[in-house]
């Protein structure tokens, strides 16, 4: 493919945790602010480009995060993992079918996809239906870089836990989520970034999710520009964690939008 150039914009969907912000039964003062930077839905990114728009992960909160970005159209999805919060929202991606003859592309790696094709097996079975339904093909990635939207992708293996999740760059910029940690290979991928966004989901540890002081090691590591942290849980009050982040690292909210280099 020709690489695209220009710029590419990042546009955070959500940047909570898997139970979201504010949390069903709980009072902390976090779940109760009036910050709107506070509310976190569940972690999803849109990359878009001249060519159109790759979605990242299609959560439970898909349709109120799509109305909330005039999000009208996909051109592709890239899957991360096969967590709940991360795949569940996929019948909602009927609308964008509407707006295209063609299926809709879902890049996942191979235990993803067969997890999502188990879950949502009436998209993928071949019966008929009365009611409408998503239109997808499946597309399996492994290591090498593929093209999806018009963009070229180099996956990203990550730790998650004794899982693994898979991370994506795409020009000058790189979404990582639900890492535990990044193994030195992955590190390679990740130098020379404009953006940077990190899983960070609070300061206690958690073995399955990186920390804020973890991920602010890797950050002075692989020295993006501009770092984002994002899968944040309600232990973490945006105006006051942020006062005590570097300039140079924010966290994600919801609505975010930041822009990269498309040119490596």
């Amino acid at each position: 493919m020709t690489r695209p150039v220009g710029e590419l914009t990042i546009t955070v969907l959500g940047s909570g945790t898997s139970v979201g912000v504010p949390t069903i039964g709980c009072r902390c003062t976090v779940c109760g602010s009036t910050d709107p930077r506070d509310n976190r839905s569940r972690p999803s990114v849109v990359f878009s480009h001249a060519g159109g728009n790759i979605l990242v992960d299609t959560t439970p909160d898909l349709r109120s995060q799509a109305l909330r970005a005039g999000l009208t159209k996909i051109e592709a999805i890239l899957l991360t993992h096969a967590h709940a919060d991360h795949i569940m929202g996929l019948d909602d991606v009927r609308p964008f079918n509407y707006r295209r003859k063609e299926p809709i592309p879902v890049y996942g790696s191979a235990d993803t996809i067969e997890a999502v094709e188990r879950s949502f097996s009436y998209i993928f079975d071949g019966r008929n239906s009365e009611s409408s339904m998503p239109r997808l093909v499946t597309r399996v990635f492994s290591e090498e870089p593929f093209e999806a939207g018009g963009l070229l992708i180099h996956p990203v293996r990550l730790n998650h836990g004794d899982g693994t999740v898979w991370g994506f760059r795409a020009g000058k910029a790189a979404y990582l989520t639900d890492h535990s940690d990044i193994p030195p290979e992955a590190k390679d991928l990740l130098r020379g970034l404009d953006v940077l966004f990190l899983d960070a989901l609070r300061h206690k540890p958690h073995p399955t999710h990186s920390t804020v002081e973890r991920s602010l090691k890797h950050v002075e590591e692989l020295a993006p520009r501009w770092a984002y942290f994002t899968h944040i849980c309600h232990d973490l009050p945006h105006e006051a964690t942020e006062n005590r982040l570097p300039p140079h690292v924010r966290l994600a909210y919801d609505g975010l939008q930041v822009t990269a280099s498309l040119e490596d």
